[in-house]
This record gives C-alpha cells, sequence and structure tokens, in this order.
C-alpha cells in the first residue's frame, strides 16, 4: 500500500476525494433535486478509505478561504449557467495557473463541489454526474503524474496537511494557537503516513 509505484491506489484516492468532496457539499443544499452519486463507485481498500476522510477534511479546510473569493465566485456561477467541458477546463486551468500545489488541488476539489452544488441549486442536478466524470477526467490527466511525481497521496499527506495548517494560519489571529495548531497538524500528518504505510 505504501507508495504504490503503478499509482492504482493514488488514482483511486483521487476519485474518491472529488466524490466525498461533492457528495458533503451537496449534504448542505436545501433543495430535493440532490442527485445520488452511488452509481459513480470507487473500490478502496480500507486504508485508502480513512485517507480519502482525512483528504475530504483537509480539501474543506483549505477551500474555506474561498468562500469570499468573488473572482471564484463569479467563475462557478458562469460554469452553472450552462456546464461544459471547455468551460470547466478554463476554470480548473485558471485555479490552477501559476502552477500545481496540494493548496491549488485543493483548491480545485472544493471549488468542484461548491460547483455541483450550484447546479443543483439551479435546477440542472442531473450536471453534476458530468461535473464528477470531467472533474476525474481532468485529475487523470493533469494531476496525477504531478501527484505520483511527489510520492503520492500516500507520501505527500503531511505535506497537505501543512498546506492546510497554512492556510488556517493565514486566517487566524492567535499566534500561540497557531502554533500549537501548526505542530498539531504536522504531528497528525506524520502519525497518520506512518499509521497508513505501516
Amino acid at each position: 500500500m505504501a507508495c504504490e509505484r503503478d499509482g492504482l491506489s493514488d488514482e483511486r484516492i483521487g476519485k474518491a476525494l472529488i466524490k466525498d468532496v461533492i457528495e458533503e457539499e451537496l449534504k448542505h443544499t436545501a433543495s430535493d433535486d440532490v442527485p445520488s452519486l452511488t452509481l459513480y463507485t470507487v473500490e478502496l481498500k480500507n486504508e485508502e478509505d480513512k485517507l480519502v476522510d482525512q483528504l475530504s477534511t483537509l480539501v474543506r479546510k483549505i477551500g474555506d478561504k474561498l468562500k469570499d473569493d468573488v473572482e471564484i465566485r463569479d467563475e462557478i456561477d458562469g460554469l452553472a449557467r450552462g456546464f461544459r467541458w471547455d468551460r470547466f477546463n478554463s476554470v480548473a486551468n485558471k485555479v490552477l495557473e501559476d502552477g500545481i500545489t496540494w493548496e491549488r488541488i485543493a483548491a480545485l476539489i472544493y471549488v468542484v463541489g461548491k460547483l455541483a452544488v450550484r447546479m443543483v441549486e439551479a435546477h440542472m442536478p442531473q450536471s453534476v454526474m458530468e461535473i464528477l466524470k470531467c472533474t476525474v477526467d481532468f485529475f487523470k490527466k493533469y494531476l496525477l503524474s504531478w501527484i505520483l511525481q511527489r510520492g503520492g497521496w500516500i507520501c505527500s499527506f503531511s505535506e497537505l496537511a501543512v498546506a492546510s495548517m497554512q492556510t488556517a494560519s493565514s486566517m487566524s489571529s492567535d499566534r500561540g494557537g497557531l502554533v500549537i495548531t501548526f505542530f498539531a497538524g504536522i504531528a497528525l500528518g506524520g502519525f497518520i503516513t506512518w499509521r497508513l504505510t505501516s
């Protein structure tokens, strides 16, 4: 399981993470039109499932800072008027325009979750499955090799945890709490990485 070199584990984790974030965002939608994503199944090993849960939490922490980003909200609203692959690709490239980082991958996945919510609110729930499939295709085509070059999701979990702590620290003014939060994030990331690779 530890850092599989063939990338199959990392691909499964990425697919499951995208689906999980979309489902989590849709839970907070008041609409009765929320589609079920049960037809899109990803078979995970027990360790992978635990990692997806932890990654989902980190994605939401990183993505929370985007709530007030007017440009991102405008892009999501533009996509919600009529989802198309080329427009999605344009928004995804905009999120990643300054290069791929763990924080930007998390932001992109978070944006996709928010887009799914907007599609349901716009009474186009059938588009959610298309969004999921397009995002997974984008992930496999543009992000998976970058993730594999860094050792995969499992080996790089601590880097993502640090990115989420840095994001949290940039939004807080309590200096003592930041130090504790930062080191707790590093310890948590290290522990989970150690636990999943043993």
